[in-house]
């Protein structure tokens, strides 16, 4: 079990500020939805988090020490990121024998059988692998390694649409058994939505938004009925998105509701968290 604290950390490359004085905390054992925009500064942080980049200004702590150049605190923390930095010529079930190396934790079997559920041809070497298939063989060793925090950065690229939902339910399985701190940073705003217990929101290297997905949620609604009526419904409320089909209509709204002030032949659902988002980063 494994806390983290991001305090003050700024990072600057040349005239380009990619963080700006950001704070927050990651709690142990719950699934975060890291999410922003292109350049909105997650991969800056999560290589700063894992001591792959210095900061400008500030620190990143796990269990009160700080991750810069410590061996120790850094053995705690798994990160998934797009570029493979293997050697060419390993195998992949190489890579999962020389994993128990870094991470003593390390499932081998555990690995193995994963490598089968999705397919991954373990004979086969590493720099040879698809997108796909690249993806699927890092998600096996974040999920297999077994360290008390674990960072995905764009976990399913590549992925079809098959193994992106083994890959959700295999996470959820695994962090039933085995909880610890996850931290998921990725576009598929809608797929992960059902997932994640806490989202934190960058935009342009500034946080706007650390909360529970629940108290996220409770900040507006879906009202969903036949076009006309949902627009009479919405006139002068905060809407942040539309869905129409044919004559019907979903809009989303940011505020309170009164229910009672509902017709009986609209309908109300939760707000959707990708309009919500998109709303909140828009220039």
């Amino acid at each position: 079990m494994s806390k983290i604290i991001v305090k003050d950390l700024s990072k600057n490359f040349g005239k380009v500020n990619a963080l700006k004085n950001v704070s927050f905390e990651f709690e142990e054992n719950k699934i975060y939805g890291l999410l922003g925009r292109n350049g909105a500064g997650k991969s800056t942080l999560l290589n700063i988090m894992t001591n792959k980049l210095f900061p400008t200004n500030g620190e990143v702590y796990v269990d009160g020490e700080n991750v810069c150049e410590n061996d120790k605190v850094l053995s705690k923390i798994y990160c998934m990121m797009e570029k493979n930095l293997y050697l060419d010529g390993i195998k992949v079930k190489e890579v999962f024998k020389w994993s128990k190396v870094f991470y003593p934790d390390f499932d081998v079997e555990y690995s193995l059988t994963l490598a089968d559920k999705f397919g991954l041809k373990i004979n086969k070497k590493v720099k040879e692998l698809s997108t796909g298939y690249s993806s699927i063989f890092k998600i096996i060793i974040a999920l297999s390694c077994n360290a008390p925090i674990i960072l995905l950065d764009e976990p399913v690229l590549g992925l079809d649409a098959n193994h992106r939902d083994l890959f959700y339910k295999e996470l959820i399985a695994n962090y039933s058994e085995r909880p610890r701190t996850i931290v998921i940073s990725t576009h598929l705003i809608e797929e992960v939505a059902d997932i994640i217990e806490k989202v934190i929101i960058i935009k342009d290297g500034e946080l706007i938004m650390n909360d529970s997905i629940e108290n996220v949620l409770s900040r507006g609604y879906a009202i969903s009925g036949v076009a006309s009526k949902i627009d009479e419904f919405i006139e002068n409320k905060q809407v942040i998105g539309v869905d129409t089909l044919g004559g019907l209509k979903t809009a989303y709204v940011v505020g309170s509701l009164d229910k009672s002030t509902v017709p009986n032949d609209l309908e109300i659902s939760k707000l959707d968290l990708q309009k919500l988002f998109i709303q909140l980063t828009n220039a």
